[in-house]
């Protein structure tokens, strides 16, 4: 009999990933880099044929690193048929929230139907995607069973939630990994596998309990941005400047975490994870009420924010309507790319519905993207002086965020980035 535990550890394997985004591409950059094998299989063509042209989509992987994974043989693939070739299978495919806010398990459906299609003996099959405890033992252990396959004995089956930070420098071989098995057995087989590819596993008792460890991650940072935003509009209220209130909270060496304020909660995690994890809450009838009222808080501070910048054109004699404003960066997060579900793009919108004229300013969002959204787009180069009001949405790095204040004359800061710079304006207003 095989000894799948000394196989993981030891040989030389391939890895098999099933979406290759954010998250499944540079898991598979992962897996070349450590010296195994890899596949990449998506069904969009046109990715995979940008991806065999050694063009990433992803921030945190560069051409450099794709050319060179094409060379030592990675291969990108629109056939699912490729993944039998895989020993491991890592199913990394969105799962994101439905028009009412339930979640979209097509993509995990989908992905299951291939598993159920390609696996075979001696592969071990571990999902990624971010979704509700009970999902891995609801979709792919049966699928594993209608492919006559019997966990533990042919194929193993384990879950280990994604911890990708787009822009940041820790990438996926610097961060620790939660495994949980199907059985015991798969998660040891899993802990072997990822052992491979990451510093440092963290094996729990349950494909649940992995699934919960991701919500609770990111449902903790959820509330915590909540409270700090109900403080933010607390502060301004009862006239303190939230910042230096957070700057000496930092102080303590204990028992204090600093989060920010800002336009509210945006990306493919923040806003979503947590109403997997109440979705699920409901269906047990139980209430979560931290997760809801830090939603309702977040939910509405593009709003809070909007009221906040009509106020401060008011009281120096400006409508919001003909007013030209200069936005400052629309990505969810600084210093990269993506937009999705930005809490700057829901800012600019309800702006522009009061009819304000929005130029944008973000040196890492494309010009054509920009102005996909309907904006004017703006280089670094370009003079600020025909502005009314600049908008702070996005504190990216390599702004001359000085400039700005000298050459428009009111300026909103929504994150506080003046404060932390240490530039002094009687331009800037902060959130």
């Amino acid at each position: 009999m095989t000894d799948f535990i000394t196989f993981f550890e030891e040989e030389r394997w391939t890895a098999g990933v099933i979406g290759l985004g954010y998250v499944g591409l540079p898991l598979l950059l992962t897996a070349v880099e450590s010296g195994l094998g890899a596949v990449g299989f998506d069904v969009s063509e046109d990715r995979v044929a940008r991806l065999n042209r050694a063009e990433s989509m992803v921030d945190d992987v560069s051409d450099d690193e794709l050319f060179k994974a094409l060379e030592v043989g990675a291969e990108f693939s629109t056939d699912p048929e490729r993944l039998r070739d895989a020993d491991a299978i890592f199913i990394c495919v969105p799962s994101p929230l439905g028009r009412n806010r339930q979640p979209d398990l097509s993509y995990i459906e989908a992905s299951a139907a291939t598993v159920e299609r390609v696996a075979r003996p001696g592969q071990i099959i571990v999902l990624e995607s971010t979704t509700y405890p009970g999902t891995t033992e609801d979709y792919f252990a049966p699928a594993l069973e209608r492919a006559g396959l019997t966990i533990d004995e042919d194929v193993f089956l384990a879950f280990s939630p994604e911890r990708v930070s787009p822009g940041s420098e820790l990438g996926t071989r610097s961060i620790p990994k939660v495994i949980g098995g199907h059985t015991s057995y798969s998660g040891d087989v899993a802990a072997a596998a990822y052992g491979r590819m990451v510093p440092s596993v963290h094996k729990v008792s349950s494909t649940r309990a992995a699934e919960m460890t991701k919500l609770l991650e990111n449902t903790y940072r959820a509330v915590n941005i909540g409270l700090i935003n109900e403080m933010a509009q607390l502060a301004h209220e009862i006239d303190i400047d939230i910042w230096e209130v957070i700057e000496a909270a930092s102080t303590k060496p204990f028992g204090f975490q600093a989060f920010y304020p800002g336009p509210g909660v945006g990306g493919h995690c923040i806003p979503l994870d947590p109403q997997y994890l109440a979705w699920r809450a409901r269906e047990a009838n139980f209430a979560t009420r931290f997760i809801d009222f830090a939603e309702q808080v977040n939910s509405q501070m593009p709003q809070y924010n909007v009221d906040r910048i009509a106020a401060l054109l008011n009281s120096n004699g400006r409508p919001v309507f003909d007013t030209e404003i200069l936005a400052v960066g629309i990505s969810y997060k600084p210093d990269i790319a993506d937009d999705r579900e930005s809490a700057s793009l829901h800012v600019l919108s309800k702006l522009a519905e009061r009819g304000a004229r929005i130029s944008v300013l973000d040196p890492y969002v494309s010009l054509e993207r920009v102005e996909q959204h309907g904006y004017i787009a703006l280089s670094r180069d370009e003079s600020f002086a025909n502005f009314d009001l600049a908008v702070v949405l996005t504190d990216h790095s390599g702004i001359d965020y000085e400039r700005i204040a000298r050459e428009v004359p009111l300026v909103y800061d929504a994150r506080g980035v003046f404060n932390r710079l240490g530039i002094d304006s009687p331009n800037v207003t902060a959130l």
